[in-house]
């Protein structure tokens, strides 16, 4: 279990995809993702390994949701600066997690 204190720890911001590309060098399906978090965080790359359930159309330009403060993780040759965040079932089922409404680049999900 992690306390409360624990969890407002974690920085989660909408972002906006503005860019997406194969990640060749991956052994898995992935992109590389640039997605825009507004004017304090700017645009990030995100290594995702979603490639197997999203095509590039479907992403580029939707909102989603991202944990911003994680330590930065080089996969593959790329570094990733972030986590987009997704739910998935028993079937294996892929959804990415997205604000129901348009919301400004950078909003803090709370």
């Amino acid at each position: 279990m992690v306390t409360i204190k624990e969890f407002m720890q974690i920085d989660i911001r909408i972002g906006r995809i503005v860019e997406v590309e194969a990640h060749e060098k991956a052994k898995k399906p992935m992109y590389k993702l640039r997605v825009d978090l507004g004017k304090e965080l700017g645009v990030r790359q995100i290594i995702a390994g979603i490639a197997g359930k999203y095509k590039k159309e479907e992403l580029e330009g939707k909102l989603i949701a991202v944990v911003t403060n994680l330590e930065p993780k080089e996969i593959a040759g790329e570094l990733s600066n972030g986590m987009l965040l997704a739910a998935e079932d028993e079937n294996e089922t892929l959804s990415l997690l997205v604000p129901d409404k348009e919301i400004k680049e950078g909003s803090i999900v709370h």
